[in-house]
């Protein structure tokens, strides 16, 4: 392990969390910089009905570095399934628990850092009550994060996502954070409501962009229906730096292990397809690409395999 590697890490999802799980193994000093424009789910009812940020994706990553016994992980996993509070898990409402003792979200999310005794920090990137809204290229307006997610039309691509309001501040101290970086990783996750919502937050760019820090997008191994329909390797970077600068990501660390047949063929009637690498647009690219096997099948779902990419990646700062 080394632990003097200070490791930021930009996200949201499962994405995040499981990658936090592969980096932990090689560094404590970690900070998990979680979106909060979620409105779907769970989060979403408690950010409606308690006036409150998403917890979600914060608890998935606290869960994922807290040093906890086996029974205390299940119950911050545990979700009800009757009554009320049906679809709730626990972890979410113990958060928003803690935030109703607390005088702000990130104040709620250090003391859950806290009590469940987590290697790093989490945080959330911001305290302020945002939205996710965005253009496709035909010109309609999308609003809403969990809307996005399923009410692109086929075909039609994303041009820009904001947040809004649009000037949001980020939580004290992540800029510090980030420009004192050694690694910077974004993804892997949903290219347009987990990872790019971040960059949006006012200095985050501006700070990645002073960091010395080796700069690594972590890219999905699937297309998302709705999202990234047809997306190559290069074009979920261009995505990335059309909302920030070029050159922003020093690698793109891809899967090159072709998924097996019958699971493909069951991911293509869902419409998601492997992401492709498109090698010959990398060459007068700002950005490398790095390209290993990544690929880690559970049951019949393609996974990456993050013991694996958290080594790469850390080879990869120790070159630097």
């Amino acid at each position: 392990m080394s632990e003097n590697v200070k490791v930021v890490a930009l996200g949201g999802g499962t994405g995040l969390s499981a990658m936090l799980r592969g980096l932990r193994k090689y560094t404590q000093d970690l900070t998990a910089v979680v979106t909060v424009a979620d409105d779907g789910g769970s989060s979403g009812m408690l950010r409606e009905e308690l006036n409150m940020l998403p917890p979600g994706d914060i608890r998935n990553c606290i869960n994922a570095l807290a040093n906890i016994d086996p029974v205390m992980r299940e119950l911050i996993n545990y979700r009800f399934t009757e009554g009320r509070l049906a679809g709730h898990s626990f972890g979410n409402l113990f958060l928003a628990a803690l935030n109703g003792i607390s005088e702000s979200f990130d104040e709620a999310v250090r003391k859950m850092n806290k009590l469940l005794s987590i290697d790093g920090v989490v945080l959330p990137v911001t305290n302020e009550n945002v939205r996710l809204s965005a253009l496709l290229e035909d010109g309609t307006v999308v609003e809403g994060e969990s809307n996005i997610g399923r009410n692109v039309p086929a075909h039609t691509r994303i041009c820009r996502v904001r947040l809004i309001p649009e000037k949001i501040k980020p939580v004290e101290g992540l800029l510090e954070r980030i420009q004192e970086a050694d690694m910077i990783t974004m993804g892997p996750g949903s290219l347009y409501t987990s990872v790019i919502p971040n960059l949006l937050v006012e200095g985050v760019v501006d700070a990645i962009r002073k960091s010395r820090a080796v700069k690594v997008y972590v890219c999905n191994l699937m297309t998302q229906p709705s999202e990234t329909d047809f997306y190559t390797v290069y074009d979920h970077i261009s995505a990335i730096e059309a909302h920030s600068y070029t050159g922003i990501c020093d690698y793109a660390v891809c899967n090159n292990k072709k998924i097996p047949e019958g699971i493909l063929k069951r991911y293509c009637a869902e419409h998601s397809e492997m992401v492709k690498i498109d090698r010959e647009q990398f060459k007068n690219s700002r950005t490398g690409i790095i390209e290993d096997n990544l690929l880690k099948i559970e049951d019949v779902y393609v996974r990456h395999d993050f013991d694996r990419a958290a080594e790469l990646m850390m080879r990869l700062c120790k070159r630097l």
